[in-house]
């Protein structure tokens, strides 16, 4: 709290400026710190989620540990509040300096160390510590500027502190992110800030500072601009260098679009891979497997028209359309980039088979939940649903019993969903939710799962693993099949196409694999009951 027994001189401090346009200039200033502290704590829960998934436990650890540390930096500026003038000077330096590196840091403890967490706790620390700092002082600097009651300054400053923040929450993901990313979009952030502070205090307060505090901060101040400024010309080099350590010297395409980072590596068709937001989704490699297993049993029976949700590689079309009885195909795709990519880059469309060539494929960009509210009622004889893993936060409303139970509404009489459900072995909670959460949308089930890659990239949120030596683990596929009233048969309708790694027995074995791995008892996920914890 805010000593209200601050001594008030009789017409205040003598300013450059009319007391009025001073007390301006400090809530100015506010709003601007304010604006700039928001913009690094939303840096910080979005660059985290990216980069170690799970954007709830990120947002939630960002946060709590954030508000605790401004507590603790609320109680360590009673110190300053003596030299108000200087205090907040080099705070605010620091600030910049330490908020303007953040996401830099954290993407280089990801594609270097491996992991962020440790990083992401550091800087939430640092940050909060530094911005609960700044209304003590602020509080301080402000009663210096003109005789006025300490609650009416309190008003003041918050007010400007609450509208700085709703414009730094509304500029991060309108203009920041957007036009300059999230590495340089922090960098120039804290510019700002350091800006803005050093030019309250050496404008407005430079008779509260001797000749050596007056150069202290000037230094301090010019040297952390030129920092952030050196930063954000050498930014690019940094990604390229950071992209390398994560994914090898063979990148080909690397975008970050409205909804992800997507990278393509490799040379050609037979060694390209698709990364998400740093996590492996296509390998071509082996990718067949997966794309086999998840489409072909779906097919065993009528599929004259066929939804496939998500899959905008093109991969899983690729072998719906290899069915010449297929009629129609309509495929629903958030991010128009994928789709782009998987028309127009030479090794994807290979890989898939040019399938956005086939007439009877029809692409849509939405986000899959809305459209199937929208087109309830269609009547698809096979509805395919390939998304990501259920862990990643932001696809479990993709994976709840509500956007089963619409998948259930647009299936034709007889008709089959067939859903990727992460992997039985490492993840066999998160499974066993995705299969118990669409028999509470009334569907029977028939689980199965499949062995994939000898990974030598790790494919969960985080890659410490992987940098510490433990790549190579096999890793699983885990599917649901399911249909309305009846479970439905496990196998390959008559006259199927060739496959490469799929036969009638496999799937036999296939689900009676998962079927020993079981969990009994597990509930299942709804949109205000996420289950996806692991």
């Amino acid at each position: 709290m805010i000593d209200q027994q601050v001594p008030l001189r009789n017409g205040g401090t003598r300013l450059p400026v009319r007391p009025r346009t001073a007390r301006l200039l400090v809530l100015a200033a506010v709003f601007v710190c304010a604006a700039c502290g928001l913009v690094y704590e939303l840096e910080l829960v979005v660059l985290a989620s990216y980069l170690i998934g799970d954007s709830v436990t990120q947002a939630s650890v960002v946060l709590s540990v954030m508000v605790f540390a401004m507590g603790v930096g609320s109680l360590l500026a009673k110190r300053l509040r003596c030299r108000a003038a200087v205090g907040f000077g080099l705070l605010e330096a620091s600030l910049a300096l330490v908020g303007g590196c953040s996401a830099l840091a954290l993407y280089a403890s990801f594609a270097w160390a491996g992991g962020s967490r440790f990083a992401l706790v550091g800087f939430s620390l640092a940050i909060g510590v530094l911005i609960g700092a700044e209304i003590p002082l602020l509080m301080t600097l402000i009663q210096r500027v003109d005789r006025q009651d300490a609650d009416g300054a309190v008003a003041d400053l918050f007010a400007a502190d609450y509208v700085g923040a709703l414009v730094g929450g509304l500029a991060f993901p309108f203009l920041l992110l957007p036009r300059l990313g999230q590495l340089t979009g922090a960098l120039a952030t804290g510019v700002v800030n350091a800006v803005a502070g050093g030019a309250l205090v050496l404008l407005l307060f430079r008779r509260d500072l001797g000749p050596r505090a007056r150069w202290l901060v000037i230094v301090v101040n010019v040297a952390v601009i030129a920092l952030l400024a050196t930063a954000t010309v050498l930014v690019d080099d940094f990604e390229r260098a950071a992209r390398r350590a994560v994914y090898g010297d063979r990148v080909r395409v690397a975008v970050q679009t409205g909804v992800q980072e997507v990278v393509l590596t490799g040379e050609g068709r037979d060694t390209l891979d698709l990364y998400l937001d740093g996590r492996l989704r296509v390998s071509a490699r082996d990718e067949y497997r997966y794309h086999e297993a998840l489409v072909h049993p779906a097919m065993n029976g009528p599929h004259g028209r066929v939804l496939i949700l998500g899959g905008g590689d093109g991969l899983a079309a690729r072998e719906v359309l290899r069915y010449p009885d297929v009629r129609s195909v309509t495929l629903v795709e958030l991010d128009p980039d994928v789709l782009r990519l998987a028309r127009t880059d030479d090794a994807l469309a290979s890989l898939n088979g040019h399938a956005y060539r086939d007439l009877r494929l029809t692409a849509v960009v939405g986000d899959a939940f809305t459209w199937l509210r929208e087109a309830r009622g269609d009547g698809y004889d096979v509805v395919i649903s390939d998304l990501p893993d259920p862990g990643i936060t932001a696809s479990t409303k993709l994976y709840s019993t509500e956007f089963y139970g619409l998948a259930a509404e647009s299936l034709a009489p007889g008709g089959r969903l067939a859903v990727h459900a992460g992997p039985p072995a490492t993840r066999p909670g998160s499974y066993w939710t995705v299969e118990a959460s669409i028999r509470a949308a009334g569907l029977a089930t028939r689980p199965y799962e499949m062995n994939g890659r000898l990974a030598d990239f790790h494919t969960g949120p985080d890659r410490a693993a992987a940098v510490s030596g433990h790549s190579g683990e096999p890793q699983d596929w885990g599917f649901v099949l399911a249909a309305p009233r009846t479970p439905p048969a496990l196998g390959l309708v008559a006259g199927a196409p060739e496959l490469r790694s799929l036969s009638g027995a496999e799937l036999s074995a296939a689900g009676r694999a998962a079927e020993a791995g079981r969990l009994p008892g597990v509930e299942p996920s709804t949109l205000v009951h996420p289950r996806y914890w692991e």
